[in-house]
C-alpha cells in the first residue's frame, strides 16, 4: 500500500527565519498552494482553548495559515462549533468571548471568526457518510458552507480518545451540538431536574413532542426523543445534557467517521503542532505539566498519516521528569496515550479512519531543516 508523505520540521528558529516564518515555509514545501483557492471559501478549523487553559495554540499560528491562504487567493475564516458540555463555550457568544480573550479575533488573525453551528449549536446540516456507526453526521452549517478545509490543530494526549490530532479536530470539532452528542452517546440526553427552571424553552424547540413538564419540570418521553440536542443548545440553566454513555472505542470510530462526512468531495489540507503536549484536552479549564518537551510541526494532505506521524513522534520521547508521565513512572519506548490513559485505544481512530477511506496510516516522513 502506498504511504502518505508527512512533512515535518522542529521548532529551532534562526536570525534569519522565526517559527511563524518556518511554518509557512513548511506548507508551502508540503504543497498547500496545489489546492485551488482562489475565490474560495475557507474554513480553518482549530480549537480557541477554554478559559483557564494555556496549552492552546497560539493565535500567532493560525495567522499564518490565513495569510499563506490569501496569498492563494482564498477567503479564510477560522472556526469551531460549540461543545455539548456546560463550558465557556457552548454557545456562540461565549465561544466568541473565549476566542477573543484567547487572542482569535479578526485584528490579530487577518480574518474572521465564526462559530460554525450558530447562537446555540443546532445551525448544522446532515451529511450523508458511509459509516459503520453513523449514517448521516451533523455537522457545523459553516464548515459544510466553505470551499475548502484546512485544519490546524494542538496535540496532546486525550482522556477518552487517547490523542486528540488531526481526525479528532474534524470529527469532533466539527458536529454541532447533536452531532457531539451521537459520538459521544448511544442514547437521548438526560434533565437534571435539580437545575430545570421550567423556562419551557425545551419543550418550545421540541420538534417532536417529546419533552412534557411533571411537577414542574421536564421530562423527556424517550419513545419520541430522536436525540437531535436541540434541547441542550436552548437550554440556558444548563439542565439538559448528554448521557456521555458511548464507550470510548465506538467514540473513537465515530469521530474518524464524522471527520470523513466534514472532508469528503473537497480539497482538504492538515497541519499539526506538537508542542505544550498536555495530558488532558483542551477544552479543560486548566492545563497541566507537558508530559514530553516539544516536538514539532507536521503538513500532509493525509489526517490519518498525520496523527500517526505525531504519535509516533511523541512516544519516541522520554517522558518529562515532573509531568503526570514522569511522576507515573512510565518508561520511554511505551505507549504514553494508554499508559496515562488505559481505558483508551486511540489506534481505533485511525484504524477506523483508514477502513472507510479517510486516509493511510502508514506515512513516509519527510524532515525539512
Amino acid at each position: 500500500m502506498k504511504k502518505s508523505d508527512v512533512y515535518f520540521t522542529d521548532f529551532k528558529a534562526t536570525t534569519t527565519e522565526n517559527l511563524p516564518q518556518k511554518l509557512a515555509r513548511l506548507l508551502r514545501v508540503a504543497d498547500m498552494p496545489r489546492i485551488d483557492m482562489q475565490n474560495k471559501f475557507v474554513a480553518v478549523k482549530l480549537h480557541f482553548g477554554e478559559p483557564g487553559n494555556l496549552a492552546y495554540l497560539r493565535a500567532n499560528y493560525a495567522r499564518v495559515v490565513v495569510a499563506e491562504t490569501q496569498k492563494l487567493g482564498g477567503r479564510p475564516f477560522v472556526t469551531d462549533c460549540s461543545t455539548l458540555y456546560a463550558g465557556r463555550r457552548k454557545n456562540a457568544l461565549e465561544h466568541l468571548e473565549t476566542a477573543y480573550v484567547n487572542g482569535y479575533n479578526p485584528l490579530t488573525l487577518g480574518c474572521h471568526v465564526i462559530i460554525a453551528d450558530g447562537l446555540k449549536g443546532t445551525d448544522d446540516i446532515p451529511v450523508p457518510v458511509p459509516g459503520e456507526f453513523v449514517r448521516e453526521a451533523r455537522i457545523g452549517r459553516a464548515v459544510m458552507d466553505a470551499d475548502v478545509i484546512i485544519s490546524l490543530n494542538h496535540f496532546k494526549l486525550h482522556e477518552q480518545t487517547g490523542l486528540g490530532g488531526a481526525v479528532k479536530n474534524l470529527g469532533m470539532g466539527c458536529g454541532s451540538r447533536a452531532g457531539k452528542m451521537e459520538m459521544h452517546d448511544d442514547g437521548q440526553p438526560v434533565i437534571d431536574p435539580s437545575l430545570c427552571v421550567a423556562c419551557g424553552q425545551c419543550a418550545r424547540h421540541c420538534a417532536h413532542g417529546a419533552i412534557s413538564f411533571v411537577r414542574k419540570k421536564a421530562v423527556i418521553d424517550e419513545a419520541r426523543c430522536v436525540g437531535c440536542g436541540r434541547c441542550i443548545g436552548v437550554c440556558n440553566a444548563d439542565a439538559v445534557s448528554g448521557r456521555f454513555n458511548e464507550t470510548n472505542e465506538r467514540l473513537n470510530r465515530k469521530i474518524a467517521e464524522y471527520a470523513l462526512a466534514v472532508v469528503q468531495g473537497r480539497p482538504h489540507f492538515h497541519i499539526t503542532l506538537v508542542r505544550d503536549v498536555s495530558p488532558f484536552c483542551d477544552c479543560h479549564s486548566e492545563n497541566d505539566r507537558p508530559v514530553v518537551p516539544d516536538v514539532g510541526m507536521l503538513a500532509s494532505f493525509d489526517p490519518v498519516a498525520l496523527d500517526a506521524a505525531a504519535a509516533d513522534l511523541v512516544n519516541a520521547q522520554a517522558p518529562l521528569a515532573d509531568s503526570l508521565l514522569g511522576q507515573a513512572g512510565v518508561r520511554p519506548g511505551t505507549d504514553y496515550f494508554t499508559a496515562l490513559h488505559p481505558t483508551t485505544n486511540w489506534r481505533s481512530c485511525l484504524e477506523q479512519g483508514e477502513k472507510i477511506g479517510l486516509g493511510r496510516q502508514a506515512y513516509n516522513l519527510i524532515r525539512l531543516k
